[in-house]
């Protein structure tokens, strides 16, 4: 039965959403979402709720994450909390910071707690890496041959180390892991969304990599169900299909810009200075040799499957800003 539940990340879109959707539910008592700013909507009315939501102003490297689960008896947390690219104005320091520190007090204040029951997170497939030695299709317990060296997936990696060793040491605790694949949607704003609205769109030179996608509906659906039930284990999720990266152009009708693959890094090292789009070296991979998970296994486990297919969700998103 779940109370209470401890959503972090609400300042940023999914997050926000899936607050909104558990604080809904009649079968839950409180809902509490915590980041270290407000939801836009709040800070435009001011106001300390989005409904029934309560928002609390924690920044998770703080030891006061531990008093809000203590005190609010807190039974289930949603950590909605990584952060894909540096925001502007704070560096790469800072963000991992903010997503393994952070990751790490929050699991720790789980771990002291009496009262959490069931821990989910929101992680990436970008933990597989992309390498041209990768396999057709990655399943859960894949092993990637290259894996991530650096950035947000390496954040990623590590928190998902921190989250197993959490499980371990508190086999009472349902612990559910989610690895997704790209948001795409009407609200989604990514280094990957921002890619595509580019009316030039830098591709490498040689290469058509398969990407897959996932419509933020489906992903805040699958976030709420598991918070509301126990499915312990690492599940992918992504829309069914995929889209080559020369079909995604097309579809956004956008100009493609071949380059070699120096120069299209010596571009996205440009481009983040300027705060345009942060074209990392994982984004360089993924758009050099792709990557493409199997969900029959999150499929098993809920009886569910995406209402949008990659495509489906790649082109709503496109729709949402023509």
């Amino acid at each position: 039965m779940t109370h209470t539940v401890l959503v972090t990340g609400v300042s940023r879109h999914i997050g926000a959403r899936v607050a909104s959707v558990l604080a809904a539910d009649p079968g839950i008592s409180r809902v509490i979402g915590v980041d270290t700013v407000p939801p836009p909507s709040l800070a435009r009315d001011g106001g300390m709720s989005l409904g029934r939501m309560e928002f609390v102003r924690v920044d998770l490297r703080s030891p006061d994450i531990a008093k809000v689960i203590a005190t609010a008896d807190i039974d289930t947390v949603v950590h909605m909390s990584l952060v894909s690219a540096p925001t502007r104005g704070a560096g790469r320091a800072v963000m991992k910071e903010h997503n393994v520190i952070g990751t790490m007090q929050l699991l720790g204040a789980c771990q002291r707690s009496e009262t959490v029951r069931r821990v989910v997170v929101r992680s990436t497939t970008a933990v597989y890496g992309s390498s041209p030695r990768d396999p057709a299709v990655f399943t859960e317990d894949l092993e990637p041959h290259d894996g991530p060296s650096h950035g947000y997936a390496k954040d990623a990696a590590e928190v998902e180390g921190y989250v197993r060793g959490f499980s371990r040491r508190r086999p009472d605790v349902t612990v559910s892991m989610l690895r997704f694949a790209n948001f795409m949607g009407p609200g989604v704003d990514s280094p990957l969304t921002r890619y595509f609205s580019q009316p030039l769109v830098p591709t490498v030179l040689g290469f058509d990599p398969r990407l897959q996608f996932v419509h933020e509906d489906d992903a805040v659906e699958v976030l709420c169900r598991m918070a509301l039930e126990d499915h312990p284990g690492t599940f992918n999720v992504a829309g069914a299909g995929v889209l080559l990266l020369s079909q995604c152009v097309r579809r956004a009708g956008r100009i493609p810009l071949p380059l070699p693959s120096p120069a299209f890094g010596l571009l996205g090292d440009a481009a983040r200075r300027m705060g345009l789009v942060d074209f990392s070296p994982e984004q360089l991979k993924l758009m050099s040799h792709g990557r493409v998970v199997d969900t029959a296994k999150l499929a098993a486990e809920l009886g569910w499957r995406p209402k949008f297919t990659t495509a489906a969700a790649f082109d709503d998103f496109l729709r949402c800003r023509r």
